[in-house]
């Protein structure tokens, strides 16, 4: 099993800066892909980013050129810097992590682990 604990969540102003970090625990072995989901009030869950094990990168069309996804595999960590966020970024921010590099699963949200969410919220 692998466990996923987020922090870095909190309050921003539109057109800030935050961090948000994702360290995994457990069998981390079996981790290939990781990333970060985000779900609004009244919303489904949507995808923002995930990245390989190798640095490959996807991210949705609305956080493009804002938000940058990186990993440090030695330290078992995925991060996602968010810059110039919106209010309409605000949203409970999830880590995943899969064992498969299938996008489609990313997209699909058939990934295999998840951690419990960290709120973002951005004020106007």
């Amino acid at each position: 099993q692998v466990q996923l604990a987020e922090s870095g969540g909190g309050l921003v102003q539109a057109g800030g800066s935050l961090r948000l970090s994702c360290a995994a625990s457990g069998n981390i072995f079996s981790i290939n892909t990781m990333g970060w989901y985000r779900q609004a009030p009244g919303k489904q869950r949507d995808l923002v980013a995930a990245i390989s094990r190798g640095g490959i990168t996807n991210y949705a069309d609305s956080v493009k050129g804002r938000f940058t996804i990186s990993r440090d595999n030695a330290k078992n960590t995925v991060y996602l810097q968010t810059n110039s966020p919106k209010p309409e970024d605000t949203a409970v921010y999830y880590c995943a992590a899969d064992r498969q590099i299938t996008w489609s699963r990313w997209s699909e949200g058939r990934v295999d682990y998840w951690g419990k969410g960290t709120l973002v919220t951005v004020s106007s």
